[in-house]
C-alpha cells in the first residue's frame, strides 16, 4: 500500500524501476493507506484498531518518519538499525532527514534514545515504589538515576531539549540489556565493554557485557526473565530433539542463568519509598 510500484502504477513499474518516490507522492500514500486502515477496521467491527484523525492535519512524511522510528527503536538493537535505515536514506535525500549531522538523524536518534532511557527508568522508579528490588554493582546508581529521572522528567520526554538535558547527565545514561536481561549503568571509567577505556564512546557496547563489569544492575523483572529463559532451555535439552552435545550446552547455559538468577535473590536491595541510597 505504501512502496509497490505494482500496488499503483502496475502499466509503468519498469520506468520507475529504482527511483525513490516523490515527497508528494508518498504524502498520499500516506493518506490513501490511512483510510484503508479506517475502512477495514469500520467494516469489521474493529474500532479500537481505526487510525484516528491528527489535529494538526495530514500526516505528512515528516510525522510518518517519526512513527516509523518510535516502532524501530524499542525493538531489541533498534536503535542501531534506526541509524543503519536512516542513515543509509541520506544517499537519496541529501541533507534531509537521512543527514547524520544535527538537525537530521542525529536529533531524531537522541530524541529516541532519551525516551527509552526515561521510559526504562520510570518503570524502575514505580517497581520500586512497589516494594521490587535491585542487584547489581550498580544497583544503587539504577535506584538514585531512576529517582532523579522521575523528579525531573517524570518519564516523558517531549521535546529535543529535554532530551539533551537527559543525555548530558551522566548519572541518567542507563541502557538496557535485553538479551543480558540487565541495565547498564554506563560509566565510561568502568566499563568492561571498552577494552581500552580510552573510547570517547557516551554508550556502552550492549554486544560486549561482562558478567563482572561495574556497570551493571537487574531487577526482580530480569531475574523472572532469567528463570523463563532456563525453563525454556531445560524443556529444549530435555526434549530429546537435539543432539546430546547441545543438550549438553543448553543444560550448562540454563544452570548459568539460574544462578544469576539465585544472586540476584540474595543480593536484592530495595528503596524506601522516595529514597535515594
Amino acid at each position: 500500500m505504501l512502496f509497490a510500484i505494482e500496488i499503483h502504477d502496475p502499466l509503468q513499474s519498469e520506468r520507475r524501476s529504482g527511483r525513490s518516490l516523490a515527497i508528494a507522492t508518498m504524502s498520499n500514500r500516506i493518506e490513501s493507506f490511512i483510510e484503508w486502515v479506517n475502512t477495514y477496521a469500520h467494516d469489521r467491527g474493529r474500532q479500537a484498531e481505526a487510525i484516528p484523525a491528527d489535529p494538526h492535519g495530514r500526516v505528512g512524511t515528516g510525522r510518518f518518519r517519526r512513527t516509523l522510528a518510535w516502532h524501530i527503536a524499542r525493538r531489541p538493537g533498534g536503535l542501531v538499525a534506526l541509524a543503519l535505515q536512516y542513515g543509509h536514506m541520506r544517499t537519496l535525500i541529501s541533507e534531509g532527514y537521512g543527514s547524520r549531522s544535527r538537525g537530521g538523524i542525529h536529533d531524531l536518534l537522541d530524541f529516541e534514545t532519551a525516551r527509552n532511557i526515561a521510559e526504562h527508568l520510570s518503570e524502575v522508579h514505580e517497581a520500586i515504589q512497589d516494594g521490587k528490588g535491585v542487584s547489581g554493582p550498580a544497583a544503587k546508581r539504577l535506584i538514585n538515576a531512576s529517582a532523579q529521572e522521575h523528579r525531573r522528567f517524570g518519564g516523558l520526554i517531549t521535546s529535543g531539549r529535554q532530551a539533551k538535558d537527559l543525555l548530558a547527565d551522566p548519572t541518567l545514561n542507563v541502557f538496557e540489556n535485553k538479551e543480558a536481561c540487565l541495565f547498564c549503568t554506563y560509566d565510561r571509567s568502568k566499563a568492561l565493554c571498552h577494552p581500552g577505556r580510552g573510547t570517547k564512546s557516551a554508550a556502552p557496547s550492549l554486544d560486549r557485557c561482562k558478567v563482572n563489569c561495574a556497570n551493571i544492575a537487574r531487577t526482580d523483572a530480569h531475574a523472572h526473565q532469567l528463570r523463563q529463559a532456563d525453563d525454556d532451555l531445560g524443556r529444549q535439552a530435555a526434549s530429546g530433539l537435539v543432539p546430546e552435545p547441545l543438550a549438553d550446552r543448553l543444560r550448562e547455559r540454563a544452570q548459568v542463568l539460574t544462578e544469576l538468577a539465585d544472586q540476584h535473590d540474595h543480593d536484592r536491595v530495595m528503596a524506601a519509598a522516595g529514597a535515594e541510597l
